[in-house]
């Protein structure tokens, strides 16, 4: 198969993966669908992240167990600002355009920038780098949302459904072959999140 056709394997697999998980009534259960495709798609398919022979490959990746606090069906706020800017990634620069914002409740109460990711057609990207960055989480931080790729939970016309037990660590963090685009200053909070994907 054919670089380009691996890539366009896994994009679907993974699109279809967060579909069965929208599907799914119970968000535990989701998450837990989740887990086991996205290990699956890391142990076997030739676009993972994971080197040959890393020990994730037969151990899967690590999570914080499922907490439902960490749910959140949020409105997109307008953006307080206007802002635009240009991130590295390994399929180049890629523009980002600032198109509103999420209020995390309490206990983060913090605000949270939402960007439109203008590649592969566009899409809504949330990262997030928070106060586990560095020591439990990969140091430039996770991803909640990248609907360019199909990381896509859902929600309302006017709102999204944040999941914090959903966030995932980018590429680069298993792979230095990989360059990817980090959580800026407006996606960066004090407070720990302790859902998700971790380091061990």
């Amino acid at each position: 198969m054919s670089t380009q056709l691996e890539l366009v394997s896994w994009r679907r697999l993974v699109s279809e993966l967060y579909a069965a998980v929208r599907a799914e009534d119970d968000p535990q259960a989701g998450h837990a669908l989740w887990r086991r495709g996205r290990d699956e798609l890391f142990r076997t398919h030739p676009q993972s992240p994971l080197p040959p022979g890393d020990p994730l490959r037969t151990s899967g990746v690590p999570y914080w167990p499922y907490d439902a606090a960490w749910r959140f069906e949020l409105p997109l706020l307008p953006a307080e600002r206007e802002e635009s800017r240009s991130v590295p990634s390994t399929d180049g620069m890629i523009p980002l355009t600032l198109v509103g914002r999420v209020r995390l409740p309490g206990p983060l109460d913090a605000e949270i920038d939402v960007w439109w990711l203008q590649q592969y057609g566009g899409g809504l990207f949330l990262p997030l780098r928070d106060g586990t960055a560095g020591t439990s989480t990969y140091g430039g931080g996770r991803y909640a949302l990248d609907t360019a790729k199909g990381a896509d939970l859902g929600g309302g016309a006017d709102s999204l459904v944040v999941d914090l037990n959903f966030l995932y660590h980018p590429s680069c963090r298993y792979n230095h072959a990989w360059q990817c685009p980090l959580a800026p200053a407006g996606n960066t909070i004090r407070a720990p999140v302790a859902a998700g994907e971790r380091m061990m």
